[in-house]
């Protein structure tokens, strides 16, 4: 016996435990640097994750366990396929989620009029009604609890296994993060790719914010349909409008160009009922005839198709909805002073509720309104229905107005790898559908602030013409309290001076740019060019059209290419009742207990078992079998190594049925490898978990007499079983870091993490012309003797004086060359084989 497999033999533990291997090799994992990357290998060396940043606004959930273990996966494959894997992990804290969290944790709201108050604490119990607070002190509150939050969260993270760099994190509301956001969008101004306008906007009146087109969501909502009764100078013409009260917003009326019921009104115009308003009638292909009564009311405004007619046809404006969600007190233009005063300050259910009983009063309401259910938008994370306000904005070409820059985001997207190739479809689908560029600016406190600053004529009016930019050397910066270059504080918000941009940028304005972010561009240069492009950006299907389109936006604006070469789309996770899994709906599962309780390897497998883009049941049985396997390749692993498997590891093989199951973990492994080659993690676990029960049930135990034994035949069964599960522990590390790499402490040097990635040709080399299919006529006779001891009530250690082995005779010819081991397994004293015309084996025991 070597002195390896002597050591081997004495480390074996007594009884094995999946119980502490979390704590035990998390924490010698980050001791001995296992995952950090290094940074000296060139670009072809390494793989890049662009690691999503989770939202921290609470905890984690089983959906972030699903989609982040699939990630660590491929980097764990990659890595031992002797890449360097460049692996950080980012916090996304800032943004609306965050505010709103801190709002309900410390009973706060922000006002920005008030002072800034050092040293300020929240009470102990957040207050009703919210205490108002200044915009600097709440940003202490959001760093406050985002800094435990983030704690959290890398515990879990740890606890989970991933094999992250932990000394590359970052947060999208840090220096580095602010500094590349500004920078960023200081470069796409320098090219015309950013501008800012005053335009209709969707805004959310709870937020106080304005809302991008990708964060709309529609809900279904009751509604009615209102016949409205215009005059025309030919006789009433009826409208059909679920916003009766936007009536002294209406500025004309639109009809199909081919719809022969209001051709003679196209050019001329009709007086508004109640306000008495005259508008004019326009034609627009967008109109629909099969709709109400075929012609529509514009209104600035109602919905983004009145923009579009709005803009289409260059109308008037007339705003009666302001930026808190009520009307608004000055009358809109041409709109009676008498008839709209009563509207000054309603809530829109007020004036609903108001210009219904007017126009029933008038006799302008044709019948009664109509039920209907119909879909509102939403902004994502708001609990009212969007308006549409103007206000001036900051926007990034996007494809949206700009049929080449379209045509180039098309093709960015074909040129890109979808995992699965289906989810192709969305992106094509988003970018088809976009109607304007992408809003970047929001009326919050928490987030990266637009680095601008306007010169004030000298009424003290902004000059929107006269941008103020901040040095590059000075970023990050904040304009509120900042001065822009040549100008000093005393000069702010006076005459001839200067103010600053009051906005921050959207989250995705930031997460878009999370490939520069960690790759170091424009402060590490070095480490961008052994990183970008990046290999691979994991997320949700949900936010291809946020996160995944505007990344791909801000790099091709830049360098004209792909942030990345992959993308691995995750599905969502169901609850039992085939429900998704989200925090509003309040079926989520908080994932820490079950890590505790059933172990990091079986939640794993648990997430494995998901394939990308597939939706997955929340299933705890499944967790328990992930257990199971777990505990199972700790004890056949203990057993191996018990028969002085350690001893045999480079000893020839030459027994028929130990080439047998060489041959066909050889072609296992090259279907794993070729699975996860191809992102299909799931297809690799049960390949891998497949062979390795056919290994336990039937190989170790056709083997083990043997590998008891003396000599050439018994250190063939132990160099086998040597090779066996050197290569099995390696196809499960990437799914089951734990286990495996405790076994692999037991008779190897170094972190299985690590190691060399298995290949076909380590496994033929060690058992050249190894005949696979041995394996399975081997396992089918012991299955038969097996059953044969249990219809009989008998222990499977029974002996069988006696089996007949009835078949095909080319067939037991082949059995007889493992026939050894058959007998040894089955306690078979003799056994005959008679050939017959049956086409499969049958075995019959003679007991």
């Amino acid at each position: 016996m070597t002195d390896t497999g002597k050591t081997a033999r004495a480390g074996l533990p007594e009884r094995p435990s999946l119980d502490g291997l979390e704590e035990k090799w998390a924490r010698r994992w980050q001791e001995e640097g296992t995952y950090a990357f290094d940074r000296s290998k060139e670009r072809s060396d390494v793989y890049a994750i662009d690691t999503p940043p989770p939202t921290v606004s609470g905890e984690l959930h089983m959906g972030h366990v699903f989609s982040y273990t699939h990630t660590d996966t491929i980097a764990r494959f990659q890595r031992m396929r002797g890449k360097t894997v460049f692996y950080p992990m980012g916090w996304d804290d800032n943004g609306l989620p965050t505010e709103r969290r801190v709002q309900n944790v410390y009973g706060v709201r922000c006002d920005p009029a008030l002072p800034y108050e050092p040293g300020w604490q929240p009470p102990a119990t957040a207050p009703k009604p919210p205490v108002p607070i200044s915009r600097l002190n709440f940003v202490e509150l959001c760093e406050r609890l985002t800094a435990e939050d983030e704690q959290a969260f890398e515990a879990l993270w740890r606890r989970l296994g991933l094999s992250v760099d932990w000394s590359m994190t970052y947060t999208t509301i840090g220096d580095t993060a602010r500094a590349i956001s500004q920078r960023a969008f200081l470069q796409n101004l320098a090219r015309d790719e950013a501008y800012t306008a005053e335009a209709p906007t969707l805004w959310d009146v709870g937020f106080q914010t304005a809302v991008a087109q990708a964060e709309l969501e529609d809900r279904e909502r009751p509604g009615a349909f209102h016949r409205l009764r215009f005059h025309g100078p030919d006789g009433p013409v009826e409208v059909d409008t679920t916003r009766p009260e936007l009536l002294a917003a209406c500025v004309a009326l639109v009809c199909h160009p081919t719809d022969d019921r209001y051709a003679a009104l196209v050019g001329r115009t009709v007086r508004s009922p109640f306000f008495d308003v005259e508008v004019p009638v326009h034609a627009h292909a967008m109109a629909a005839p099969d709709k109400g009564t075929g012609i529509a009311m514009v209104c600035t405004f109602g919905d983004l198709t009145d923009v579009i007619w709005w803009r289409d046809l260059q109308l008037n404006t007339r705003v009666v909805i302001g930026r808190d969600g009520r009307f608004v007190a000055e009358r809109p233009p041409g709109v009676p002073q008498v008839a709209y005063e009563g509207f000054a300050g309603l809530t829109v259910p007020a004036a609903r509720r108001e210009i219904v009983r007017l126009l029933q009063e008038s006799g302008d309401l044709v019948g009664e309104p109509r039920p209907v259910t119909h879909p509102v938008k939403f902004y994502e994370n708001g609990d009212a229905p969007l308006e549409i306000v103007t206000s001036r904005q900051w926007f990034i070409r996007n494809g949206g107005r700009d049929q080449h820059l379209r045509e180039q985001l098309l093709a960015q997207g074909r040129a890109l790898r979808w995992i699965p190739q289906h989810m192709a479809h969305r992106y094509e689908h988003w970018v088809n559908g976009l109607t304007g560029d992408w809003l970047i600016s929001r009326q919050r406190f928490f987030g990266v602030p637009i680095p601008v600053w306007y010169r004030l004529d000298d009424a003290g009016e902004p000059d929107y013409q006269q941008l103020l930019i901040p040095d590059d050397s000075s970023l990050p910066v904040d304009p509120s309290s900042d001065c822009p270059p040549g100008f000093e504080p005393g000069q702010r918000d006076v005459p001839g001076g200067f103010t600053a941009d009051p906005d921050v940028m959207d989250t995705w304005a930031t997460s878009s740019l999370t490939p520069q972010i960690v790759t170091g561009w424009s402060v590490d240069e070095d480490l961008h060019r052994r990183t970008y492009p990046m290999d691979l950006r994991p997320q949700g299907q949900e936010i291809i059209r946020t996160w995944l389109f505007s990344s791909v936006v801000r790099a091709h604006l830049s360098t004209g290419t792909l942030p990345w070469h992959t993308a691995v789309l995750s599905g969502w996770i169901l609850d039992p009742d085939r429900k998704k899994m989200s925090k509003s709906k309040g079926n989520v599962v908080t994932p820490m207990g079950l890590l505790e309780q059933s172990g990091s390897d079986a939640v794993r497998y648990w997430a494995a078992n998901g394939r990308p883009g597939t939706d997955l049941a929340f299933d705890p049985a499944q967790i328990k079998v992930g257990r199971r396997l777990a505990t199972k390749l700790l004890n056949a692993s203990k057993f191996a190594l018990g028969l002085g498997a350690a001893d045999a590891l480079r000893r020839p093989v030459t027994a028929e049925l130990d080439r047998a199951v060489l041959a066909r973990l050889a072609a296992v492994t090259g279907e794993v490898t070729a699975a996860l080659d191809a992102y299909q993690h799931t297809d690799a676990l049960q390949a891998a978990e497949g062979f390795f029960w056919t290994f336990c049930d039937d190989y170790i135990e056709l083997v083990k007499d043997r590998a008891y034994g003396h000599g050439p035949a018994a250190d063939s069964a132990r160099a086998a079983l040597a090779a066996g599960l050197s290569v099995q522990l390696r196809l499960f590390a990437p799914f089951l870091p734990y286990v495996t790499e405790e076994v692999w402490s037991w008779w190897r040097y170094g972190s299985v993490h690590t190691s060399t990635w298995p290949t076909t040709y380590e496994l033929t080399r060690v058992a050249p012309e190894g005949d696979a299919d041995l394996l399975d006529l081997a396992g089918e006779a012991l299955r038969q003797i097996r059953r044969a001891k249990s219809d009989r009530k008998l222990s499977m250690k029974a002996e069988v004086p006696l089996a007949e082995a009835l078949g095909p005779a080319a067939m037991l010819d082949r059995l007889a060359r493992i026939e050894g081991d058959l007998k040894a397994a089955g306690k078979i004293g003799k056994l005959d084989r008679l050939p017959d015309r049956t086409p499969e084996l049958v075995i019959a025991c003679a007991f």
